[in-house]
């Protein structure tokens, strides 16, 4: 029986190809004349000789002669080497006649007094496949499970399994020899050896001697030796005879065991089992331990993710544990915490929300004294999971709202942003937690220090401060941070304080120099006179005292258009609640001076940009609506009621939104009800064993995954479309090759046919990469006879998302030694929507992450395409990646769309893009900005809509 061909080991060594290398007479006097020393550098050059693709078969008998009787080590380890590359047979297939001193010089070696010589023969014999050469050597091999030194027993065990496994005739009583060595062993290795090769080949004897040393599996068992019995267990229970119910005793106790591995394969294993509540909850105690002890943050991600997996299938049975899990945020590590959380929310209920949202608060107040990894992420992830348990369990959200609320004067603006946008959706959906959220609001108002947090506290209270007291304190806030009103009169006159007491001082303090000259960022140079520069220092002065004024002066006009729109409503909710039009009156004055002042000193020097002409509009438009109302009553319905109702259904959209997903997510992960009442019963017992998808094959499942052996969806069209052809069908040799790229890895099954009359020696197939690609292992050289043809697979390894090339050839020796042929090989270029798959994210990660990304392309629109939405979809589907912005954004007719598109690789790279498109008659213009923290993935999303774009040009008719 032959051995399969992915049993075969293979040894590479690394050519040095700055020497010359020597001729094949050089080689053969140093291995006659030579000592040891000189003996082992001739072999190693006649090795690198070999794997570069010479066969050298004339220093065989060379070798033989000058190089087996020596007995240094180091050069038996050469030669064992030598004898696993060198060819064994002669054209004409059978086992060349020096083979014979071979076989004898490695009987010897079996039999050598030295342990080491024994054992690593021994090793050798499992790379050896030849049945002429190791059916003498069986005798001497079943004696070396004898010896007296385990690392000799040991290798014989490997041996025999190596023999048994591809010759089992020549020692048909190995797994009952095996056996009865395996109850005498006292070394661990070896025993654990002998026990795997039982396992293996004959399961009953493994199970077998499990019992009979049942009691030691937990005690004196090594880990290795642990483990093994956990595969036979894993192995067993798949068989109805097996005692499942000892298994699952012995898997419990193996749960405490103090190596990692033991326990998390013990835990699997059960899990697999049994689904029984108590031992589930004991799998996941278990998986949390190895989080809190094991050091390393991979393993602490692997095991995190299995702990979801068991929580996804036995929903609610864990959810007790959402303590203990949350003691995993104890780690450094911002991917650990980040995962640990989503977990504990997915485990959140009305029975432990009181003890988690405590916990998130002490962690959340941590983030002020200590310093962590990423301070200002952790804090925004524990915001953001304080946020979702509030929104989900209404009786929690009046205990954290205030404490959230301590963190808007933070200057990190993404938790401040967040902790705003927190605060917005529970004054909405608790409205009696409203009085007090305002008066909060209202005195942490003057601390914000952030323009988008401000902004959305504007909003906030102009929308709900619905009484008397509350308006008037909002508009002494806000005039307490405008400072003195006119904005512009104010400015002016201290500029002009600021000017007469430099007059005052002495002239030897005075700058010599009126002007300055400075250069901007794009390489101009201005002039700054004494006036800027002075009403600069002026600006700076205010803000630090009054806050609305510092962002005014610097240019936040929005902000100033926000106020406006607040002040609006407040002064026309306050004529509702009061009679007394005089304090109105007085009121609306106040509100429409602070508005005016806003235009006014946003059309001076003052500020660092004027005003633009979206925010003028807006707050001309709040001046309008207070001078007209009462008389027009549809703007104050508009102003009072209308954005009140608006926001009341985005938040209810965003409900369904989230509950739509939710949905989606609970098919996708088969939580879904799919059995219909009137489904076909499905009797287990009555189905064949390859329709019993049982969870003990999870293993199989895992390598089948990872081998990419399952994927048997596409089908033969799309196979053949990933056919590349690789040379001419008039090229002596014709070569082609299936690209099918799997996780990380791209395996190229190449066909080659020869297309000559004559028989092609040593035909290799050589491959080079540009890009993150390696290749793995270089092909093996071949004889192809007349019109024969042969099929190679070669591994590419992926590092990145790039878009990558392999190139190569094809070299075969031709009738002489001398004569070589080359044939070139096509490129194969990879493509990179092989990697980028479509993830979401919320509004506030996609912007930290396009402030962070340094690499940014920029890709112009080029289309036929006349419909914006319709070019959306298109750049979608070309470049895998999913749209942000909700649909109801994008919905009407508009002749402008902008839009915001995430994907993430298999490599956990982020790509973003951001479209703009503008429709200008018939035609599309606009650009794509795509950004990316690497180089390689923003060049090669851009070239991918370069190229989507010219081909769907040349397809329209």
């Amino acid at each position: 029986m032959a051995a399969p061909e992915s049993s075969v080991a293979y040894t590479v060594i690394q050519a040095d190809d700055d020497k010359d290398q020597p001729s094949i007479q050089d080689l053969r006097s140093q291995l006659e004349n030579g000592k040891d020393p000189q003996k082992i550098e001739t072999m190693k050059k006649v090795l690198l000789l070999m794997l570069n693709g010479d066969p050298a078969p004339q220093l065989l008998m060379h070798i033989i002669r000058f190089v087996v009787p020596s007995k240094n080590k180091q050069l038996k380890k050469l030669l064992l080497i030598y004898w696993e590359i060198c060819p064994k047979h002669n054209p004409d297939g059978k086992l060349k006649q020096e083979m014979i001193l071979v076989c004898n010089a490695l009987r010897n070696d079996l039999q050598h007094p030295n342990e080491f010589v024994r054992g690593m023969t021994l090793r050798f014999l499992c790379k050896l496949h030849e049945a002429e050469l190791l059916e003498p050597l069986v005798p001497a091999v079943r004696t070396c499970l004898e010896h007296r030194h385990a690392y000799v027993r040991k290798n014989a065990v490997l041996a025999i399994y190596a023999i048994y496994k591809s010759f089992d005739y020549f020692i048909p009583d190995a797994p009952e020899l095996i056996a009865q060595h395996l109850s005498g062993e006292s070394d661990q290795n070896a025993k654990r050896n002998a026990f795997m090769m039982l396992i293996n080949v004959k399961p009953a004897l493994a199970v077998t001697y499990l019992n009979s040393v049942w009691s030691q599996v937990t005690s004196t068992f090594d880990e290795l030796m642990q483990l093994a019995a956990i595969e036979l267990i894993r192995k067993d229970c798949r068989f109805p005879t097996a005692d499942k119910g000892k298994y699952m005793q012995c898997l419990v106790a193996l749960l405490s065991s103090s190596a990692p591995a033991v326990k998390y394969e013990a835990a699997n294993t059960l899990v697999a089992l049994t689904s029984t509540s108590n031992a589930v909850k004991a799998v996941a105690q278990s998986y949390i331990e190895l989080i809190l002890k094991v050091s390393d943050n991979n393993v602490k991600l692997i095991v995190l993710d299995r702990l979801s997996e068991l929580r996804e299938k036995h929903d609610k049975v864990i959810d007790d544990l959402v303590m203990d899990i949350l003691r995993v945020l104890g780690s450094p590590d911002i991917d650990v915490r980040k995962k640990c959380l989503n977990i504990a929310m997915e485990m959140v209920s009305s029975r432990n929300v009181d003890e988690v949202v405590g916990f998130l608060k002490k962690e959340l107040v941590k983030t002020h004294d200590q310093e962590y990894e990423k301070n200002n992420e952790y804090r925004q992830l524990l915001i953001q999971s304080i946020h979702q348990c509030a929104i989900k369990f209404s009786e929690v959200a009046a205990n954290v709202v205030h404490v959230l609320m301590e963190f808007l004067g933070e200057s990190n603006a993404s938790s401040a942003v967040d902790v705003v946008a927190f605060v917005r959706e529970v004054v909405e959906k608790f409205p009696h937690l409203r009085q007090s959220i305002i008066v909060k609001l209202l005195e942490t108002f003057n601390e914000m220090k952030t323009g988008r947090v401000v902004r959305g506290a504007l909003w906030i209270i102009g929308e709900f401060a619905l009484d008397i007291p509350s308006i008037e304190e909002a508009v002494r806030q806000f005039r307490t941070g405008l400072g003195e009103i006119p904005i512009l009169a104010s400015e002016q006159r201290a500029l002009e304080e600021q000017n007469e007491d430099g007059e005052t001082k002495s002239a030897s303090a005075k700058s010599p120099e009126k002007s300055a000259r400075r250069v901007l960022a794009d390489g101009t140079y201005v002039t700054e006179s004494a006036f800027s520069g002075s009403a600069k220092g002026a600006i700076d002065t205010k803000n630090s005292r009054n806050q609305l004024r510092g962002f005014i002066l610097n240019g936040d006009y929005f902000l100033g258009s926000v106020l406006s729109t607040a002040l609006t409503k407040l002064v026309l909710r306050y004529g509702d609640f009061t009679s007394d039009h005089a304090r109105v009156n007085e009121l609306k004055a106040e509100a429409m001076l602070i508005m005016t002042s806003i235009i006014r000193v946003g059309r001076s020097e003052f500020p660092t940009s004027p005003i633009d002409e979206d925010s003028h509009d807006r707050i001309m438009a709040c001046l309008r609506v207070l001078a007209s109302v009462p008389a027009e009553g549809v703007l104050r319905e508009v102003f009072v009621e209308e954005c009140h109702k608006a926001y009341a259904l985005l938040v209810q959209e965003e409900q369904k939104k989230e509950q739509k997903n939710k949905a989606a997510e609970a098919v996708r992960k088969g939580k879904a009800v799919k059995v219909q009442v009137d489904d076909a019963i499905v009797f287990r017992h009555l189905k064949s064993k390859r329709a019993v998808g049982d969870a003990s094959d999870e293993y199989e499942l895992d390598l089948t995954r990872a081998t990419g052996q399952n994927e048997r969806s596409d089908d033969y069209i799309s196979k053949l479309s990933r056919v590349v052809q690789l040379t001419g069908f008039s090229d002596s040799v014709y070569a082609e090759a299936y690209v099918n790229v799997h996780q990380y890895d791209i395996l190229l099954d190449v066909l080659i046919v020869n297309q000559t009359n004559e028989t092609l020696q040593n035909l290799t197939l050589e491959f080079s990469t540009l890009g993150d690609l390696k290749l793995v292992e270089r092909p093996a050289p071949h004889t192809l006879g007349p019109h024969g043809f042969h099929a190679i697979k070669a591994n590419i390894k992926v590092s990145s998302t790039e878009t990558g090339v392999i190139f190569g050839n094809i070299v075969y020796d031709g009738p002489s030694a001398l004569d070589m042929h080359c044939v070139i090989l096509n490129d194969i270029h990879i493509d990179i929507m092989d990697y980028i798959k479509p993830a979401y994210c919320n509004e506030t990660q996609f912007r930290s992450m396009w402030t962070e990304f340094e690499w940014e392309n920029k890709v112009n629109v080029n289309t036929n395409i006349t419909d914006l939405r319709k070019y959306l979809e298109h750049i979608m589907k070309s470049t895998n990646m999913s749209c942000l912005t909700p649909d109801h954004a994008l919905s009407g007719e508009c002749g402008f769309l902008a839009a915001n598109m995430y994907a993430r690789s298999i490599f956990g790279e982020d790509a973003l893009a951001n479209i703009s498109l503008e429709k200008i008659g018939e035609s599309i213009t606009g650009h794509i900005r795509i950004r990316s923290k690497t180089q390689g993935i923003a060049l090669s999303l851009g070239d991918k809509i370069t190229l989507s774009q010219k081909a769907q040009a040349a397809a329209a008719p």
